[in-house]
């Protein structure tokens, strides 16, 4: 797989990661059939409400006995603040400190986790406020200091002063920013330039299920026609090529080996300008 991607905290990401959201207790074959695959990066959180950490950890663990080599694979995980918790099943002690939240969060990742240290460690939402939001990052970079994780990054942000401004205010600023790719964000061209340009990774999610007017549309097809693909490889094939890495969360290993074989083809600067144009 080319197309590999290296944050500005010299962390390397492969072009596509599989994400872990909602599978329940499939959770665990489907991580160790996606690396099998050839996935070679894996999002979690630390978020019972959504993710089962847990299982991820056993399916990179079956992996990794299976002879996929640790070091080859990028693994990310979030901190998840309080109001995204399921109250029933917070894995962290929901009155201690914020601080302390962060790295108990952290520590039972580290558990969830055969890794030793994290590749990312992923603030799942900015808080109330800056200074809230401050408060639990002060507490991932001592995280990154401790050397339990790699690099830092942020999720489900879509105000581009708040981002620019964390990016400012940090020690060590987001190298990733892991938000929903959709219409009504405005696709997050703003955001997408400020990572260009500081070397920042942008990951997108809902990548398909939120734009099949993008997967219908004329440039894509076309593009399909061209390459014998379909609309969702010719989507994921540009996103790649622009310098996103999509989260992938199929459950069918027909869908997983389709995905991956968007690196057998390469759009065309007039087929990417084309669809660009969708999302610009």
């Amino acid at each position: 797989m080319d197309g590999s991607l290296t944050t500005h905290a010299g962390v390397t990401l492969p072009p596509v990661v599989y994400g872990t959201a909602w599978k329940k207790e499939r959770t665990e074959g489907l991580v160790a059939e996606a690396l099998a695959a050839g996935f070679r990066g894996v999002d979690t959180a630390c978020q019972p409400k959504h993710y089962d950490e847990p299982g991820v950890g056993r399916g990179l663990a079956a992996a990794f006995a299976a002879g996929v080599a640790r070091d080859t694979v990028f693994v990310q995980t979030k901190f998840t603040p309080l109001r995204g918790q399921d109250p029933a099943r917070v894995p962290y002690d929901p009155s201690a400190p914020l601080a302390e939240q962060v790295a108990q969060s952290v520590q039972r990742s580290l558990e969830n986790l055969p890794v030793g240290t994290l590749d990312s460690l992923v603030l799942h939402s900015p808080l109330p406020t800056l200074a809230d939001t401050m408060v639990a990052w002060r507490a991932l970079e001592a995280a990154v200091d401790a050397g339990q994780a790699r690099q830092l990054g942020i999720s489900n942000c879509y105000d581009p002063a708040a981002f620019e401004r964390l990016f400012a205010e940090a020690r060590r600023p987001p190298a990733v920013l892991q938000n929903r790719f959709y219409r009504d964000a405005g696709y997050d061209v703003r955001l997408r330039a400020f990572c260009r340009d500081h070397g920042v990774v942008y990951q997108s999610f809902w990548t398909l299920t939120a734009n099949p007017h993008l997967l219908d549309s004329g440039p894509v097809r076309a593009a399909a026609a061209a390459h014998r693909a379909t609309p969702a490889q010719v989507l994921y094939r540009a996103l790649t090529q622009l310098g996103v890495v999509p989260l992938i969360g199929t459950t069918s290993r027909e869908h997983m080996d389709e995905d991956l074989r968007i690196f057998g083809f390469e759009l065309s600067m007039q087929e990417l300008a084309g669809i660009r144009a969708l999302f610009r």
